[in-house]
């Protein structure tokens, strides 16, 4: 729906003014925020216009104007579309990058947490891109028992994981050494898809330590079809005004479904976007993004709350450390 130069403008104050004091607008007040240079019986018409349209509602007939679903929406697309990148504590985030020695699902866990902590709403970070990870090396050590203790070195840290191998010490040695010469700087989902065929042609070399490598294939197989989810949902009481506890109440809800979750973050987005909450508060609003290595979405970011949340500060939150994490880690 085409909307003029005056009635986007009229629209989005009522919009950024409801988020930040919950206030409805009123001509008068859109006169008081704006440099817009009409009367005032003018900014009454346009506001009448824009609840004809649907984007505005009254609650009491002789009251302000609120947003309606349909406004938010407006509203967050047009803002996502020229999103810029205002503000930001990066100093949690570059350290969190150059830590390559952390686990990455430590490191899902610390993203999720400084974007928590950066926008005051829950956050969620789902790794649903583990075969586009670039593998540097492998550690493989035996333990005790029938066991041994893998630990693959990625260009987003470690993924660690026990498996069921009878291995002499050298021969875990040789089979780092093997898998590192041959896949390091490949994707994950570039070992599986060639560890086969590359097999064939060397098992004269791997002959020794071949138990160990086929166990090895067979825990990344599962590995790679993992979605890690981390949730970070200690500030979820401060959403909202104690009127609007049953929004609170759905966004709680949405965090303890991780099939929800998944659901909603599992995408094949490619820029910050959002979703906004139906006005019968059925489902929570979510604005997203993706963290994308050598040109492959390695996980999505969500940042969930109600229909009246802080999408300028959350989307330009998202996009500070979404293009730190993407410069540091892109090939």
């Amino acid at each position: 729906m085409e909307l003029s130069e005056r009635k986007i403008k009229i629209l989005n104050i009522a919009v950024e003014e409801f988020i930040k004091d919950s206030a409805p607008i009123t001509s008068g007040s859109v006169k008081d925020r704006t440099s817009l240079e009409v009367s005032t019986a003018t900014l009454r018409a346009e506001l009448n216009a824009l609840e004809a349209m649907g984007f505005l509602k009254q609650l009491h007939t002789s009251g302000g104007r609120i947003p309606t679903a349909q406004g938010y929406r407006f509203y967050v697309e047009n803002l996502l579309k020229n999103i810029k990148a205002t503000n930001a504590e990066l100093e949690d985030v570059r350290k969190l990058i150059e830590n390559r020695t952390q686990s990455l699902t430590d490191i899902v866990a610390g993203i999720a947490k400084i974007i928590s902590k950066a926008t005051n709403y829950p956050t969620v970070v789902l790794v649903n891109g583990i075969e586009n990870l670039i593998l540097q090396e492998f550690k493989i050590i035996p333990l005790l028992g029938d066991k041994c203790m893998v630990l693959i070195g990625t260009n987003y840290g470690y993924i660690t994981n026990t498996m069921d191998i009878v291995a002499t010490a050298q021969n875990c040695q040789d089979a780092s050494n093997y898998l590192t010469k041959y896949f390091k700087g490949e994707t994950m989902g570039f070992m599986m898809e060639n560890i086969k065929d590359l097999k064939k042609g060397m098992n004269g070399e791997i002959e020794a330590f071949q138990q160990v490598v086929d166990n090895i294939v067979l825990g990344l197989s599962k590995i790679n079809k993992q979605k890690l989810l981390n949730v970070q949902a200690e500030n979820v009481v401060d959403l909202v005004d104690n009127e609007k506890l049953e929004e609170a109440k759905k966004v709680l809800k949405t965090l303890n479904d991780e099939e929800e979750l998944i659901e909603v973050l599992d995408n094949d987005d490619s820029e910050i976007s959002a979703v906004v909450a139906d006005d019968n508060g059925q489902k929570c609003s979510v604005v997203k993004a993706p963290i994308i290595v050598g040109g492959n979405k390695l996980a999505s970011i969500g940042v969930f709350g109600p229909q009246k949340m802080d999408y300028m500060g959350i989307a330009s939150a998202l996009k500070v450390v979404i293009d730190e994490l993407n410069k540091e880690k892109g090939e």
